[in-house]
C-alpha cells in the first residue's frame, strides 16, 4: 500500500470535508453548500463509501481527500500531502522527482477521466439524443440517486464530441490519447472519440478515482460492451467493477459475489446488496 493510500485508510474523508464544510447526513452520502462557488441550495456531495466527493452545481468539480484540501487551502499535491500525513500520523519519506513526475502524469490522467464523467453524467441527465438511455435506463430499474452516485453518462453519437469539449478545458490531445478517450487516426491526421452513442458507466479504483470506462451501445451497433483500452491507470484483468463501493461490505461479510455485468452490480447496490462486484 502507498502512502497516499495509507492517508485515506486512516482518514475519514467525512470528518476531514466536515472541518470546512457543514454537512448532513442523506441516505448513505452527506450533502452540503459546495465550498467552491456560491449557492443556496446544496449540490456538494460526499460519498463516504468510495472516499471521494462532487459538487453537482455550478463547479462540476469532484475528486477524493487529497484533491480537496488542494483546492480548499490551494496546496500542490506535495504540499497537501504533507499536510494530511501529519493528520494522519504518518511519516513521509522524500520522493525522488522521478516518482514524483510519475505520480504528477497519473494525477492528470486521472483528472481528465473525472472530467470525461462530469460531460458524460451531464449529457445522460440532459441532452436529447440521450433520451433513448434514459427510458432503457428506467425500463432496467435504475433510480436517480443510483445515476448519481455511481455518475452513469451517456456519450454523444459524435466523432469528437468529448475531443472538443475537452480541448476547451485546455487538455492535450496527447494526454486524451493517453488517457484512452480519444483514438489517432490511422489514415489521415487527426483524432476521434473513442466512445460514441453509448451509455458511459466510470470504472474506479479502490479510491473512487475514475481510471476508464465501460460503454454499452444503444440499439444494434457492436460490439454490445466495450471498455477503455490499456492504460497506466486501467488493465481491465485487474480492476473489478464495483469494488470501491463493495469492498467494506465484503470485508464485513467475508465473501464477494462476482457477477456478470455492470447492471447486474448497480441493481444489487441499489437493493442493499452491497458485497457485489463484477468483471470487466
Amino acid at each position: 500500500m502507498g502512502v497516499v493510500d495509507e492517508i485515506k485508510e486512516r482518514l475519514d474523508i467525512v470528518e476531514v470535508i466536515q472541518s470546512y464544510v457543514p454537512l448532513k447526513k442523506a441516505g448513505r452520502n452527506y450533502q452540503g453548500l459546495c465550498p467552491f462557488h456560491a449557492e443556496k441550495a446544496p449540490s456538494f456531495v460526499v460519498f463516504p463509501e468510495t472516499g471521494t466527493w462532487h459538487c453537482f452545481g455550478a463547479c462540476g468539480t469532484g475528486g477524493d481527500i487529497l484533491t480537496f484540501v488542494m483546492k480548499r487551502e490551494n496546496l500542490a499535491f506535495g504540499e497537501a500531502l504533507q499536510m494530511l500525513a501529519r493528520r494522519a500520523g504518518i511519516e513521509l519519506e522524500p520522493r525522488s522527482p522521478q516518482a514524483a513526475e510519475a505520480e504528477r502524469r497519473l494525477d492528470l490522467l486521472r483528472e481528465i477521466n473525472q472530467a470525461a464523467a462530469t460531460y458524460y453524467h451531464h449529457l445522460l441527465l440532459q441532452s436529447d439524443e440521450a433520451a433513448r438511455a434514459r427510458s432503457y435506463l428506467e425500463r432496467r430499474g435504475l433510480v436517480a440517486e443510483t445515476l448519481e452516485r455511481v455518475q452513469l453518462g451517456y456519450a454523444l453519437d459524435q466523432w469528437d464530441g468529448l475531443l472538443r469539449y475537452l480541448a476547451v478545458k485546455s487538455y492535450a490531445v496527447t494526454d486524451l490519447v493517453e488517457a484512452g478517450l480519444v483514438v489517432e487516426r490511422e489514415e489521415r491526421s487527426g483524432h476521434y472519440d473513442r466512445f460514441r452513442g453509448r451509455i458511459m458507466f466510470p470504472i474506479r479504483d479502490l479510491q473512487g478515482r475514475t481510471i476508464g470506462f465501460g460503454a454499452r451501445a444503444m440499439g444494434d451497433a457492436l460490439p454490445k460492451y466495450m471498455n477503455s483500452p490499456q492504460t497506466p491507470l486501467f488493465d481491465k484483468s485487474s480492476v473489478l467493477y464495483g469494488l470501491d463501493q463493495a469492498r467494506a461490505a465484503i470485508r464485513a461479510a467475508g465473501e464477494a459475489v462476482i457477477v456478470e455485468g455492470y447492471m447486474d452490480v448497480l441493481m444489487a447496490h441499489q437493493f442493499g446488496i452491497n458485497n457485489v462486484v463484477a468483471q470487466m
